[in-house]
């Protein structure tokens, strides 16, 4: 069975073969959904043709389906995050490339056996944004991850098995480039401001406010172009 290994480090092993081939996501507003998506409506302005503005029942459920994958994911990105602090601590007070390699094999079957059963679970789309996130809180694409601590022959290998379910190792986090990745970063803000996800700093410092008046802009910008 092909199995990628989506951060090299961390050894976090799933199979592509068992992601879910079609998405269930209930769309039922839990209490919990509905502060998280309130409280980016309260940031966001969506500015319509008219200039009113407005935040329909597709965009809210747009933005459902966005949050359950990121609650989904985001607690293996900040793992990844520090085990790879913590590993290369570790690694720099190891004398010998062998017990390096010894300490390494540790890891890898540790994590292999306690995360691999719940990384299957995830769908496509899941793994999508696992990879970005992964580059949120690390600074490095998955795909250099495993070039890195592994060989740029296993991130090619792992990245062109990846590209057949339509997942790119290479992604980067890009909030002020891809509008997905701003509605991840004001979900994360929201679920942070909340207390339902512990807080970890992007490696690249991000500022929401500022964020969010870069796409506001963007979007009257866009508007007023339309209207010419």
């Amino acid at each position: 069975m092909c199995k990628i290994k989506i951060a090299g480090f961390l050894i976090l092993f799933f199979s592509l073969n068992t992601f879910s081939q079609t998405e269930k996501d209930t769309l039922v507003m839990t209490a919990q959904d509905s502060s998280i998506i309130y409280s980016m409506e309260l940031r966001e302005i969506v500015v319509s043709p008219d200039g009113v503005t407005s935040i329909n029942d597709e965009d809210r459920k747009a933005k459902l389906i966005l949050k359950r994958r990121i609650f989904r994911v985001y607690p293996y990105a900040k793992l990844t995050a520090d085990k790879l602090t913590q590993m290369d601590a570790t690694m720099a007070k190891l004398k010998t490339d062998r017990e390096k390699k010894k300490y390494f094999k540790i890891v890898e079957k540790y994590l292999e056996e306690e995360f691999e059963p719940k990384l299957k679970k995830l769908s496509r789309k899941d793994g999508q944004i696992l990879v970005k996130l992964i580059n949120r809180q690390t600074g490095v694409s998955t795909y250099n991850l495993i070039k890195e601590y592994k060989s740029g022959w296993k991130a090619f290998w792992a990245n062109s098995t990846a590209r057949l379910f339509s997942i790119n190792l290479k992604t980067e986090y890009r909030p002020y480039e891809v509008k997905e990745d701003y509605h991840i970063e004001g979900i994360l803000t929201a679920a942070f401001d909340l207390r339902q996800l512990t807080k970890q700093e992007a490696a690249k410092p991000i500022d929401y406010d500022k964020l969010n008046i870069f796409w506001i802009n963007k979007a009257k910008a866009a508007t007023k172009e339309e209207s010419k």
